[in-house]
């Protein structure tokens, strides 16, 4: 399959994804419960200012806004019946966006999980989740994404499935995984194995790393564990901008635009290749990274000392770590068992 990421890394070194698709959505006037992916239709114009906002912060990566683009999550608002045209309009508008940049812009079709357990936890089968996803990415593929960008994944199965989907589809892809809960995600994955989730498919994925999470410091811990494990790799980071807080009814995010440019710097050195921002990083935020990057040369690799010491402490126990990370996986394996 062809490989846009390796190219322009070949040319850039590292590259720059963009930041919080949600985040900015909602400060453009979307509600709370409303799905995004019907602006694609209803508003694209506020989706081209996302993506345009983005490119002119300096992105070289811009996710289409469709990361709840399946059935699954779209029945929720009664679309389950368009996935195709959603999908395929969300990377239509990306796409208008990155031939008119000047320069070299890929257009990554966001493909997110789809909210239901697999079997024998839930109701989902493997094939059921292949069958979803490739519908979804079809939809992608036609409105002109060059790569299926699948993100914020907890279940290993959910990633091969949706990595299956997207070989079937003819897609190049990237995952990345969710580390949230002691250092791993949800479903127990630790940083570490997260190359081997896809041992055995036909296609190899482009990138693998890490997005949302809790906080800065605690995706680049993540990092540091994923880069150990398989220094080769082409690596993504993709951390939320700070720490999530509470102000009455409404999350604000900690992170200034100087402690994403630290970020950026210390996930370089720690081994990434691409590098972005996810819930909470604005178009500001993006162009203090964008600056950064341009600017720093590679160092040291940090310690998570080093992480704690210049953006800030962990917010969960490290995976590597993690006797409640341990805890769980054996609850979880006397629950099948």
């Amino acid at each position: 399959m062809n490989n846009p990421i390796e190219a322009l890394i070949v040319e850039k070194g590292v590259l720059l994804a963009d930041g919080a698709t949600g985040t900015n959505l909602f400060a453009m006037g979307l509600e709370a419960g409303d799905a995004p992916e019907l602006w694609n239709e209803t508003a694209p114009e506020k989706i081209e200012a996302l993506h345009q906002g983005f490119v002119d912060a300096g992105a070289d990566i811009i996710l289409t806004n469709s990361f709840g683009g399946t059935r699954h999550r779209l029945k929720l608002h009664k679309a389950e019946s368009r996935v195709h045209e959603l999908n395929r309009r969300a990377a239509e508008i990306a796409r208008s966006v990155a031939d008119k940049a000047g320069r070299k812009v890929i257009v990554a079709g966001s493909v997110g999980p789809t909210g239901e357990l697999f079997q024998p936890l839930g109701a989902m089968s493997y094939d059921e989740a292949v069958e979803a996803f490739a519908e979804q990415i079809e939809g992608l593929k036609a409105g002109g994404a060059e790569v299926a960008w699948i993100e914020t994944m907890s279940a290993p199965d959910e990633i091969r499935a949706a990595a299956e989907a997207a070989i079937r589809v003819g897609l190049p892809y990237t995952f990345t995984g969710s580390f949230d809960t002691a250092g791993r995600t949800m479903m127990g994955l630790a940083p570490r194995d997260i190359h081997a989730v896809a041992d055995g498919l036909a296609e190899t994925p482009l990138a693998v790393g890490a997005n949302c999470g809790v906080g800065a410091s605690d995706i680049l811990a993540s990092l540091l564990d994923m880069s150990a494990a398989r220094p080769e790799a082409t690596i993504v980071v993709k951390g939320n901008c700070g720490i999530p807080e509470f102000r009455g009814s409404e999350i604000h995010y900690s992170g200034t635009p100087e402690l994403m440019a630290e970020y950026v710097r210390l996930a370089v050195d720690g081994g990434a290749k691409i590098v972005g921002g996810c819930c909470g990083t604005s178009f500001r935020h993006l162009a203090a990274m964008r600056e950064a990057l341009d600017r720093h040369e590679k160092a040291q690799r940090p310690t998570v000392e080093d992480i704690v010491g210049r953006i800030g402490p962990l917010r969960n126990k490290q995976a590597s770590t993690s006797e409640g990370a341990e805890g769980g996986r054996r609850e979880r394996r006397r629950a099948r068992g």
